[in-house]
């Protein structure tokens, strides 16, 4: 799957703003994206952030027969790899040019600066060494991939460490972290890579360019250099031609953002190192920003504190005292109460009265009662006159029984 390409009205736009110094992101000519490094749990893991562009690096060390040509060194091993994952222009299981471009430059910044001493990698000079493989993947596509990948690749290999060694004739023991400390590497120097984007033919330059402004370049001018001035590697792709005030000029502002980049790793490194001596928790889940669910959460108000007391007792000494006693309350009935004068409540009394009454003959009624066995027959009451009479005819016959 290809990227979407630019128009021609964002291309005019870019252009128009780098000739008016100013970009997409609100950042002067010479200023980089913010930078964030984050260790995992295990040593030799990192995460590097620059901007929106994120890369995770993986380093890890085995025992290997050396190389014929250098049998007491170490090897040293780099992969990249650009997944879809991180751009749809990338494919999966396909090296583009731009993979094998940027493993070069990450392997002649890295090994061939020699920053890593690899003679103290070699265990039995002829039989083993230590291989250390460097895995960078890229998580987040937003330009500049390869100051980003030499950022997590120096970080992780000084984050990183071997397991310690011991040999007894031809036996060669590893020691698990718990029996012994693992060993950092011999690192000699950090080499970090600076991209120079140019527009109109070498007119503008940018530092950190994200990868709009890659899309519109001209060309790229990636230098590899140390906090001590030393250039490692320079590499110049597209078709312009650089002269050598621009190159110059461009040596010196890498050097400032080394330095700066330099003491931000050591900074990273240092903070990890006393976490973990503390006990304390690390980690990437560490790292991360905790966010939480705000819908519910009610902005607190201002309140004004200075004056309260004095406001409290002026309104205490302004208010009238009243010496009127109140009555006491009056029990009108079960549950009820009254206090001062009103209207006597007589809720729920009439029904009490009702009850305590005794019923006589003369209140006594006597109710037709029809059992049916189904609702929804309807009841017919034929002669209804006999049932009166019925009814008149009952109370005679008592009397009438009692006299005798």
């Amino acid at each position: 799957m290809r990227d979407t390409p630019l128009s021609n009205c964002e291309r005019r736009f870019l252009l128009k703003a780098i000739e008016e110094k100013k970009r997409l992101d609100g950042r002067q000519t010479y200023d980089y994206r913010n930078i964030k490094i984050s260790f995992g749990s295990d040593y030799g893991c990192c995460i590097v952030e620059l901007g929106k562009t994120r890369v995770l690096c993986q380093v890890s060390g085995e025992l290997v027969p050396p190389k014929d040509s250098r049998p007491s060194e170490g090897i040293m091993f780099f992969n990249l790899e650009l997944s879809p994952m991180a751009s749809p222009a990338f494919e999966s299981n396909r090296q583009s040019e731009l993979l094998v471009t940027l493993n070069r430059q990450l392997e002649r910044s890295l090994r061939n600066s020699k920053c890593i001493d690899t003679e103290s990698l070699c265990v039995v000079s002829g039989e083993k060494v230590w291989q250390i493989r460097v895995d960078v993947h890229v998580l987040n596509h937003d330009g500049n991939l390869m100051d980003a990948a030499s950022i997590a690749a120096i970080s992780a290999l000084s984050h990183f460490r071997r397991p310690d060694v011991a040999i007894q004739g031809r036996d060669v023991t590893v020691f698990s972290p718990e029996e012994r400390d693992p060993i950092p590497l011999s690192i000699y120097h950090m080499p970090i890579c600076v991209s120079f984007a140019f527009f109109l033919q070498g007119s503008y330059l940018l530092v950190d360019p994200c990868e709009q402004e890659e899309r519109v370049k001209d060309g790229l001018l990636v230098i590899a250099m140390n906090k001590h001035r030393e250039i490692c590697s320079i590499q110049s792709s597209g078709g312009i031609m650089l002269l050598k005030d621009q190159v110059l000029r461009c040596s010196k502002i890498a050097s400032v953002k080394v330095s700066e980049i330099t003491e931000l790793i050591n900074k990273a490194l240092e903070n990890d190192r006393k976490i973990r001596k503390k006990g304390g928790k690390f980690g990437f889940a560490e790292s991360m920003p905790k966010e939480r669910i705000t819908t519910l959460k009610r902005d607190v108000a201002l309140v004004e504190m200075t004056d309260v007391e004095e406001t409290a007792n002026d309104i205490v000494n302004t208010t009238e005292t009243t010496t009127e006693a109140v009555p006491s309350p009056v029990l009108v009935g079960t549950g009820t109460a009254q206090v001062g004068d009103g209207i006597v409540n007589s809720w729920g009394l009439d029904e009490e009265e009702e009850e305590d009454e005794p019923q006589t003959e003369d209140t006594k009624t006597d109710e037709v009662m029809v059992i049916s066995d189904s609702e929804e027959e309807e009841v017919v009451i034929l002669n209804e006159e006999v049932l009166k009479s019925k009814k008149t005819s009952k109370p005679k016959s008592k009397k009438t029984s009692k006299q005798k």
